[in-house]
């Protein structure tokens, strides 16, 4: 064999490996999310991939290895083996005749054909792999274009928003994977047993916007299902959709710079405003966003090892438990309470973070799940952090906003317990607001119209009622979902949009630079 030959030989064969390598990992990939996560589509994958994994779970890291990329490489090593053994040798086998045995000889695959054969398998892994996390349908929707944001969205820097004469504090509580689902049948919900009684009688209590007669909340709503892009929606009235001309979030100098938020609303208003949450605040882009968008201080497990909080070297499951979280928002609440400003306050929980949750010395042992241990726990330390706030000199003149941020992405959990028809809904509850409701129940509502619902919530006043795409809750006016119906509204979201790109993102401005 010439050395020329050798050359391609050996380039073919690591062609093979690549590809046999590549395709098992893709197809491994996919199936650990979809049975990790669920069905919460590309978006999320896409979103996550471009915004980097500092400071994701070391638990989810070591079992994506155990059970992805493990029996992915040990496969693919498997058929690499059998491939190129069988490159350009010969067996024989013997066959029996009329005529007596005779042997027939096999001839081996060349390195073309199993070049071939690996091009062929990691075809078929990675189609599979695509659709199974819905690449088809992500690809489908951002190909065709909306219109939604020309003739729906309200730009909050060109409305009238008042403030009352005394200036109201707001505290945002989001709750990590909410959902109406954990309360029991009777009571609208998907469990044999109420899982959260607490956050139940706080709905109750006082304003719950439902999709239904009782406590309930929006539905699963395109570019919102995962934690960051939620936070986005309901504090800007607009879904994250993800660029997919090259550019990434990250590439940017601010998060969505063409966007006008709460919190840019609130820092013109003059208020002092803080993010807390109890890992580390980079993961996502959470930081930046509320950083670049008016935001004073953002607080995270790193700096709750700097406040004394947690030592030093601590970390547990994404960082450190609830129970010193909402601790470390009470240290700070009762400093922001001092600054003689009027202050807004956004904190995110994360024990009830997929998969299974985290069961820390305050859960109880009620349910034989864990992860139900865990989201009853959830509920009795947000009951008590709100009783707390209630007695504070501070709480006449605050509203408190408790939200789910999306649906659980515990996929192993609800396929196990939870019927796969029950159509599952964010929690949501309003506290102390200056806006009475007029019509609260059998809504079709999204997370976009918590942000001019909030701003109602502490008594402002907006010029026809809508801010984003989203609508003020608190008046009783059609939400976008309800006047183009929630299938229709959704699949607008999911769409491509210019005026997203050029107005939010400011993809053209930032090519120009």
């Amino acid at each position: 064999m010439s050395k020329k030959n050798k050359i391609i030989n050996i380039l073919l064969n690591l062609i093979c490996v690549i590809l046999v390598i590549a395709g098992f990992t893709a197809f491994f990939a996919a199936r650990w999310y979809i049975k990790k996560y669920g069905d919460i589509g590309f978006a999320s994958i896409l979103y996550t991939l471009n915004a980097g994994l500092n400071g994701t779970s070391s638990n989810l890291i070591n079992d994506y290895l155990l059970n992805s990329l493990r029996p992915a490489l040990m496969v693919s090593a498997v058929v690499i083996v059998i491939l190129l053994l069988s490159i350009n040798r010969t067996f024989s086998v013997k066959i029996k005749t009329k005529s007596g045995d005779k042997k027939l000889k096999l001839y081996p695959f060349s390195d073309k054909v199993s070049t071939v054969i690996s091009a062929i398998l990691f075809l078929v892994l990675t189609t599979i792999a695509c659709f199974s996390v819905g690449i088809p349908e992500w690809a489908g929707s951002i190909i065709r274009k909306s219109s939604i944001y020309e003739n729906e969205y309200i730009a909050p820097e060109n409305t009238e928003i008042l403030f009352p004469d005394k200036k109201r504090n707001l505290i945002y509580i989001y709750l990590e994977s909410m959902e109406t689902s954990y309360l029991s049948e009777d009571l609208g919900g998907a469990e044999p047993y109420n899982l959260i009684p607490e956050l139940y009688q706080l709905a109750e209590e006082n304003t719950n916007f439902s999709h239904n007669s009782g406590v309930g909340g929006w539905g699963v709503t395109q570019n919102t299902t995962w934690t960051v892009a939620s936070m986005i929606a309901q504090t800007s009235g607009v879904p994250l959709s993800v660029p997919v001309n090259g550019n990434t979030l990250g590439n940017y100098k601010t998060i969505l710079p063409g966007l006008c938020t709460i919190q840019d609303i609130l820092h013109d208003a003059g208020y002092l405003q803080a993010l807390m949450v109890g890992s580390d605040a980079s993961f996502a882009g959470r930081d930046d966003y509320y950083l670049q968008h008016g935001t004073d201080y953002v607080y995270d497990l790193n700096s709750a090892r700097n406040d004394g909080i947690v030592p030093s070297d601590y970390r547990v499951w994404w960082g450190m438990e609830d129970k010193h979280l909402f601790e470390y928002a009470k240290q700070k609440l009762t400093e922001m309470s001092e600054s003689g400003q009027p202050f807004a306050f956004t904190m995110l929980t994360v024990d009830t973070h997929h998969i299974g949750g985290y069961k820390c010395d305050l859960c109880g042992n009620e349910y034989t799940e864990n992860y139900e241990n865990v989201i009853a726990c959830s509920s009795r330390q947000t009951a008590a952090f709100v009783d707390w706030i209630k007695e504070q000199n501070f709480y006449e003149d605050t509203a408190i906003i408790i939200c789910g941020d999306h649906l659980s992405m515990d996929a192993g959990y609800f396929s196990r317990n939870i019927d796969s028809e029950y159509d599952r809904h964010v929690y949501n509850c309003i506290i102390n607001s200056s806006a009475k409701a007029e019509n609260i129940k059998n809504r079709i509502i999204t997370p976009m119209d918590m942000f001019p619902t909030a701003l109602a919530a502490i008594g402002c006043q907006i010029d026809g009622e809508r801010l984003g795409l989203g609508t003020n809750l608190f008046s009783g006016l059609e939400t976008l979902a309800e006047k183009y119906g929630f299938d229709n509204f959704n699949a607008e979201l999911a769409k491509h949009s210019d005026y997203y790109n050029n107005n939010f993102i400011k993809i053209k401005a930032t090519a120009e630079e």
